[in-house]
């Protein structure tokens, strides 16, 4: 028993001294108060940078003119500004409606005809006709003929649609819920777009920006707008982040879905300067109605200079950011290959852009 209870005590200050052992140094020696109030003492809070203050008319802020690109309750299609949505509106406005309205006519006569002249009183002994064939014929021919008058300028309309010509500005957009986002790949430009919101709205976070009448009409105005050039064709990749969205701008005659991992292409090519209101066109979630998106369209030389304040550069022209390559800026690199002869020393070498794929696919 007592050499027992001797290993016992044994084992139980072995445990303490391994215990004594672990603890940290920082619990076991006491802190002096200078410590102890520096370690109480709050760090200096960060300050927020202020935001530059918006200039109504300057370029990503312009005010939208009522009367273009902005819903106004018309009957009928928006104004169009671009070729596409110039040749779609005319074969809408000029052979589909005139075809829905003979085709209305012409049916209302032989309802009028049918019930005067062949109602009960008119003929007390009842048709005994059970087909005729010169009727049957003209019933079928004319619709087939309808239709292949209506197809061919519908073929040649899509056509156009998706074979466009060479692309001078990509933009790639991706919806998310809910808001878009705009990639400028060949500029270096790249930014989130959201909804304004009302002043008056609770979820209102502090210091964020509200909606004015000059940014646009409630529940279509954002904080960012997408700035394309006017006159030059604009390929638009499109995309989806999470569910199926739908990029749609009504004065472009522009409507293409935004699917997640899939890519998506059409074109525009805006003919006058403006503000153009569009939002996503497919359910996808609580907030669907909350997905505006805004285009503005300005001329090259504002688009060239909006690009420079976003920090990108364009196409073919090196930015102030950019590093230039030089064969008198060091020892050449192992395995790195000679200067062109062309190239004196201290001459700056052009930047290589990306090759830029101009092919459209329908993908929808």
């Amino acid at each position: 028993m007592h050499a027992t209870g001797v290993k016992m005590r044994l084992i139980g200050w072995a445990i303490a001294l391994a215990a004594a052992g672990l603890t940290p140094a920082a619990a076991q020696t006491p802190s002096t108060p200078t410590e102890t109030t520096a370690a109480a003492a709050p760090a200096p809070a960060a300050t927020a940078p202020t935001p530059a203050p918006i200039v109504y008319g300057s370029v990503g802020h312009m005010i939208p003119n009522p009367e273009v690109g902005v819903p106004d309750g018309r009957k009928g299609i928006q104004e169009q500004v671009t070729p596409i949505g110039h040749e779609a509106a005319r074969f809408h406005n000029v052979i589909l409606l005139t075809v829905c309205a003979v085709i209305s006519a012409l049916v209302l006569i032989l309802l009028v005809v049918a019930l005067v002249r062949f109602r009960r009183g008119a003929n007390p002994v009842p048709s005994r006709n059970s087909h005729n064939t010169l009727i049957e014929v003209i019933w079928t021919l004319v619709p087939v003929m309808i239709l292949v008058g209506i197809a061919i300028p519908s073929i040649k309309l899509l056509r156009h649609q998706y074979t466009p010509p060479p692309a001078q500005l990509t933009v790639k957009i991706t919806g998310h819920q809910w808001y878009w986002s705009y990639e400028y790949p060949d500029n270096g430009v790249s930014f989130d777009s959201h909804m304004l919101k009302e002043p008056g709205d609770p979820t209102l976070a502090k210091g964020e920006r509200t909606r004015d009448d000059r940014d646009g009409p409630p529940l279509l105005a954002a904080d960012e707008r997408m700035v394309i050039p006017v006159g030059q064709v604009v390929k638009l990749i499109i995309t989806a982040d999470d569910v199926i969205h739908s990029f749609s701008v009504p004065a472009f005659w522009t409507k293409l879905d935004a699917n997640p991992g899939q890519l998506n292409e059409t074109w525009v090519k805006v003919e006058r300067p403006g503000v153009y209101f569009g939002q996503c066109s497919e359910l996808c979630g609580a907030r669907h109605g909350y997905m505006p998106i805004v285009v503005e369209a300005v001329p090259p030389e504002q688009f060239a200079q909006w690009i420079a304040a976003k920090g990108g550069t364009l196409r073919g022209k090196p930015g102030p950011n950019s590093t230039a390559i030089s064969p008198t800026s060091g020892p050449p690199l192992p395995g790195s290959a000679a200067p062109a002869p062309g190239n004196a020393p201290g001459r700056e070498l052009p930047v290589r852009q990306p090759v830029i794929n101009q092919a459209a696919t329908a993908q929808n």
